[in-house]
């Protein structure tokens, strides 16, 4: 077995690859992509950072390849579809950065309240000026955290031992689960009103894009501070540089950023109320040589031994039954993902009611597969086939497994029902011809959709003229319709819609669409 590792990466991965009978390891990095694609056809497996891009061009070159190791948690730079289309595993270290990026996001609030590297720059500049670099003392400060995940808690318990009040609002975490780590959990906004630091910890989605923004700044305590060591794109950069300037915000730390490396226009370069660093959260040599270690281990397993740890796309299953349960594993995924980003509220309690030829079967991967679909789309952390059972339950997320011999309109049938703390979710989906997911049932609504791609799910009065306003709203905004699937409870009554675009849906158009006559909601989907 050859393996290639083309990014940088700590000596002791190497060691142990080579060091393993039967396995060749190369260390060649800076390849480029036309590079990358010729040298891939004689490897079985690809370890990488975060420089080498895994794409679908790549991977389709890649005869030989079996999988693919992430020393890191991000898997961003891989083409999962085509990797997962082509039968390789695809592994990360999830964990190994955890407590670096933590300890980097109460590194940049302490320079930023004592605004040391300004202090720092003055220095340098031959200058002495005591007055202008006075800072904030952050003992009996409000510390408010946006998600208390994995990193989250952690950046948590660092400012309790700095005897900070710690406050946080997540949605996907059980008070109890809040009580023991010792915070309070409020709402948003009053997150926003009360805290002198906000530290942001959560994962990058639809629902969370500019969520903070010119609105959420107008709800800010004056002088609030701002850190961001979690995903670009979630503080919206030019409204923050806005809110400086207003004297709303007196200072933000940034560790990432929406475009990286940021343009030279990027507005919160020219503040020097900001203090940046360039994507720094898991560089420790502690991290990097850990995450190293984890992937190397796990590839040598899974070359060796056939063992599977920490796969994103693909559950630890017998490689015979895979063939079997592979379709109900994804289509249990994509179920889960669909309505983690649906749901209102935080996750309770999650059902997973099986009923058909798919009884038969050991399901317990398949329901897996769902809580990791759901649990991807609310969390700050990633979540694989490993892990999930283990985070719901650390959540306090309640899981119930069924299986049920009632009588559907299918051979088989998966149905994840979802108890919120604002709302009960229900959605039921097939296999059509043994292999093509559908999403079949949405609450009381019968449909059949197809759970791919860029997805609009409508809810409206059942009146005419709404399928025609929406689609003439579509097409002003240069949306072309792939698929429409439509739904009713009775004539007259409410309905529901999922429209396959081909294109993402601006923040603009879903704020046009909620205002057409007759809509009830509008929520968009990635799948």
């Amino acid at each position: 077995m050859k393996v290639l590792i083309s990014d940088s990466m700590s000596a002791k991965a190497v060691e142990i690859l080579k060091s393993k009978p039967g396995i060749d390891c190369d260390v060649i990095t800076g390849l480029k992509p036309e590079e990358l694609k010729v040298k891939i056809k004689d490897y079985h497996a690809l370890v990488i950072r975060s420089a080498t891009k895994a794409t679908a061009e790549i991977i389709e070159a890649a005869e030989n390849l079996k999988v693919i190791g992430r020393a890191g948690t991000g898997v961003d730079n891989v083409d999962m579809v085509a990797a997962t289309k082509k039968g390789i595993v695809v592994m990360n270290t999830p964990g190994g950065n955890t407590v670096t990026t933590a300890e980097h996001a109460v590194a940049m609030m302490m320079a930023l309240s004592r605004k040391i590297p300004q202090a720092t720059a003055s220095m340098k500049r031959g200058e002495w000026e005591k007055k202008k670099f006075e800072g904030t003392e952050v003992t009996g400060k409000t510390l408010g955290i946006l998600g208390v995940g994995n990193i989250g808690s952690v950046v948590a318990s660092r400012a309790q031992g700095l005897r900070m009040n710690v406050i946080a609002y997540d949605p996907f975490i059980s008070a109890e689960a809040a009580d023991k780590m010792g915070i309070s959990l409020v709402s948003m906004d009053e997150l926003f009103a009360k805290s002198d630091f906000i530290s942001i910890h959560v994962p990058m989605t639809a629902e969370t894009k500019n969520i903070v923004n010119v609105e959420a700044f107008k709800k800010m305590k004056k002088g609030v501070k701002i850190i961001n060591c979690a995903r670009g794109g979630i503080v919206n950069e030019k409204d923050l540089a806005e809110a400086i300037k207003a004297k709303i915000v007196s200072g933000a730390a940034f560790d990432v950023f929406e475009k990286e490396p940021p343009p030279a226009d990027n507005p919160l370069l020219q503040l020097e109320e900001v203090i940046l660093t360039p994507h720094l959260g898991a560089s420790t040599f502690e991290a990097q040589e850990s995450v190293a270690i984890a992937i190397a281990e796990q590839i040598t397993d899974y070359l060796t031994a056939g063992t599977i740890r920490n796969a994103v796309n693909v559950p630890s299953i017998p490689s015979d039954l895979l063939s079997a349960l592979g379709p109900y594993i994804s289509l249990g995924e994509k179920l889960g993902s669909f309505q983690g980003q649906i749901l209102k509220g935080g996750v309770e309690e999650i059902t997973v009611e099986y009923s058909g030829d798919v009884v038969n079967y050991d399901v317990a991967p398949i329901t897996i597969a769902c809580i990791k679909g759901i649990l991807d789309q609310v969390l700050d952390q990633y979540v694989n086939f490993v892990n999930a059972p283990f985070v719901a339950k650390e959540r306090g997320i309640k899981v119930v497994e069924i299986k049920t011999s009632r009588s559907t309109d299918f051979a088989s049938a998966i149905t994840i029902k979802v108890k919120t703390r604002e709302c009960e979710s229900v959605v039921e989906g097939a296999l059509f011809g043994k292999k093509e997911p559908r999403i079949v049932k949405i609450d009381k609504f019968f449909l059949d959709a197809v759970p791919e791609g860029n997805l609009l799910l409508l809810h409206n009065e059942d009146k005419p003229g709404v399928i025609g306003n929406v689609g003439t709203l579509l097409a002003a905004g240069n949306h072309n319709i792939a698929r429409l699937h439509l739904g009713r409870q009775s004539v007259g009554g409410q309905a529901v819609s999922v429209w396959s675009l081909d294109t993402p849906l601006s923040k603009g158009l879903m704020d046009k669409l909620l205002k057409l006559p007759n809509m009830i909601s509008v929520k968009v989907v990635e799948l």
